[in-house]
């Protein structure tokens, strides 16, 4: 069986970006460097935008339970309302789990052995939110070269089956594929096609139930690339149910709390990875700031690829 903790041991991120005693917690997106962002930048050729994130609302992948969809709830229609001259207004609110549709999980959100990443003490999640390693930390946004890795194209197939392992291999020969070198501080973006699955047989319960995904070896791959942040059109980045029997979600607990590593989830890439196989350009300039939500676990997104 493998050990998740002997890889998380050997992968740690933690005191890496540490600078003169204050401890860092922002991890990974640190890779994300002015140089960097400035190179992305300059992918953009034709002004051509993908809207990579999900509709939040009525007919979204959550079942219920431990989260639902967004609920948008109108608190002024125009109707009963008496001003002066011809002015009317509408006003709405939205509650919501704030990782129930495209969104990136945050540091805080995934830990083990009493400890978050950077070694910071599980206690500090809080009734009243968490005070390390909150997704406000990433405020001036996550943005940089994004690189599609089009797993279930490379395969052959409309998406992967539930429980599919994604290995190293699979992202070497796919990037090998499409003509495209990984870079330090790009953000990957794997296709797995499991959004399209979900737009075909519109089942939340089936959506949720498992997924393809990420294996615990590209872990490994991850931080020998320098991948600044992983992103996923299924729901939880790893293959589920998982290859660590009587563990949940080990890769989760590798990238988040050991690397320190931003997990994007539940986007689409249908429109992008039909571009970029027309194109051969699989690379682009990707911006995904999170919402500051003080003290929050994560944030919903809107992630956009500009070409």
């Amino acid at each position: 069986m493998r050990d998740f903790r002997e890889i998380g041991k050997r992968l740690s991120n933690w005191g890496r970006w540490d600078v003169d005693g204050v401890k860092d917690e922002r991890g990974t997106t640190n890779l994300l460097t002015p140089d960097r962002i400035a190179a992305a930048a300059r992918l953009v050729r034709d002004g051509k935008i993908f809207d990579l994130g999900i509709p939040f609302g009525k007919g979204g992948p959550q079942p219920g339970g431990g989260r639902i969809n967004p609920v948008l709830m109108l608190s002024e229609t125009g109707e009963d309302q008496d001003f002066p001259g011809a002015f009317h207004y509408a006003d709405d609110y939205v509650f919501m789990p704030l990782q129930s549709a495209s969104q990136w999980d945050g540091l805080a959100h995934v830990f083990y052995d009493d400890h978050l990443y950077n070694g910071f003490p599980a206690s500090s999640v809080t009734p009243h939110g968490t005070l390390a390693n909150s997704i406000e930390k990433q405020a001036k946004g996550i943005a940089g070269r994004g690189v599609l890795v089009d797993v279930a194209r490379y395969r052959g197939v409309d998406w992967l089956p539930l429980g599919e392992v994604i290995t190293p291999d699979d992202l070497d020969g796919a990037l090998a594929a499409q003509g495209v070198e990984l870079a330090g501080g790009d953000i990957l973006a794997v296709r797995t096609g499991w959004r399209r699955k979900f737009l075909s047989d519109n089942d939340p319960a089936g959506f949720m139930a498992g997924e393809p995904g990420l294996g615990i070896d590209c872990c490994e791959w991850l931080h020998s690339h320098d991948v600044a942040a992983v992103c996923s059109d299924n729901w939880a980045i790893e293959v589920l149910p998982g290859e660590i029997e009587g563990e949940r979600m080990p890769v989760h607990m590798v990238l988040i709390r050991d690397m320190g590593m931003t997990l994007g989830e539940i986007l689409d890439f249908e429109e992008l990875a039909a571009d970029c196989a027309a194109d051969g350009r699989y690379d682009f300039f990707l911006t995904a700031p999170p919402i500051k939500f003080r003290r929050a676990l994560g944030s919903p997104i809107n992630p956009l690829a500009i070409k």
